[in-house]
């Protein structure tokens, strides 16, 4: 006859090991870390990427630190602005009418050479 101790009668298989209740925990932060990627996503309004269409998104438009991303037959490519405009070397080609519908007219200028 083996001797249990003054509380031996009342354990389950499940209390004797100690790493059970680390598993739980385990599963429960994976739960939460998808939780959390899922909230991103959403809150970043960047669904779109999520789904087999082409998607054009444009961050920060018109300010320096402007970026474009873009996804084209699932693959996804960012442009960052250089912070610089109007810089290097080259000459006027014509001029840009936008009409009152909305419309754009480019009017190439005649070449000076």
């Amino acid at each position: 006859m083996s001797r249990r101790g003054r509380y031996g009668s009342f354990r389950t298989p499940d209390e004797a090991d100690p790493m059970a209740n680390l598993v739980n925990l385990f599963d429960a932060a994976m739960v939460f870390a998808v939780a959390l990627m899922v909230a991103f996503v959403i809150h970043s309004r960047m669904t779109e990427f999520l789904t087999a269409k082409d998607v054009t998104y444009v961050k920060n438009a018109g300010k320096p630190d402007m970026e474009i991303i873009v996804k084209k037959e699932n693959k996804i490519t960012r442009y960052k602005s250089e912070k610089t405009s109007g810089s290097g070397k080259g000459e006027r080609v014509g001029i840009a009418y936008r009409l009152e519908n909305g419309e754009i007219i480019y009017v190439p200028e005649g070449s000076n050479k």
